[in-house]
């Protein structure tokens, strides 16, 4: 059986952040894009998406539903304040991460998708739970916002798997996880 990949899939602003301060990613509505930048190859080789409560909250107000790809994905929100009614779909976390990533390796099935935010993949990094990230650099500098990583002092080591160019100046880099996160003495 092959090992389940955590797999970090994102567009960060040139300036290493994935959204403004007030969640918003109106940088991203760009125009003359150079089509999809692999996200439906992407899509197919993964059938979990773990969200941060904050990025599920700002999808579902987005009109997203709050998650969700289609009936064939699960999907899973960390937060310590899960809501009161269940939603279809949708399974609310508050475990940790260590206990849960390894409890979703052991499941058969397709690669795992970390698809945001900072602190949920800030904790999955510490915790030594990311295999992969993918990140599509877009040339834009938005100033502030919220980082990539949920600023904490670490040190993480990558190897460069693959980068690609596209034609409208979008970077795709995708790298592998040396090592677990490590605070600098």
């Amino acid at each position: 059986m092959k090992k389940r990949k955590i797999l970090v899939y994102v567009a960060t602003s040139a300036d290493g952040y994935i959204a403004r301060a007030d969640g918003s990613v109106d940088w991203l509505n760009r125009p003359r894009t150079a089509g999809d930048y692999g996200m439906g190859a992407f899509f197919r080789t993964i059938d979990t998406i773990l969200w941060g409560r904050k990025t599920y909250d700002m999808s579902a107000g987005m009109g997203g539903g709050g998650g969700g790809f289609g009936a064939k994905t699960r999907n899973y929100v960390f937060t310590h304040r899960p809501p009161e009614k269940p939603v279809a779909g949708i399974e609310f976390v508050n475990q940790p991460v260590s206990a849960f990533a390894k409890r979703l390796r052991a499941q058969a099935g397709k690669d795992v998708w970390i698809m945001g935010g900072g602190g949920l993949i800030a904790s999955f990094l510490d915790a030594g739970e990311i295999d992969e990230f993918i990140v599509h650099v877009i040339p834009t500098f938005i100033g502030e916002g919220i980082p990539l990583i949920h600023p904490k002092r670490r040190s993480v080591e990558l190897a460069l798997l693959a980068s690609r160019r596209f034609s409208d100046g979008v970077v795709r880099l995708h790298y592998r996880v040396k090592s677990s996160a490590t605070i600098p003495g």
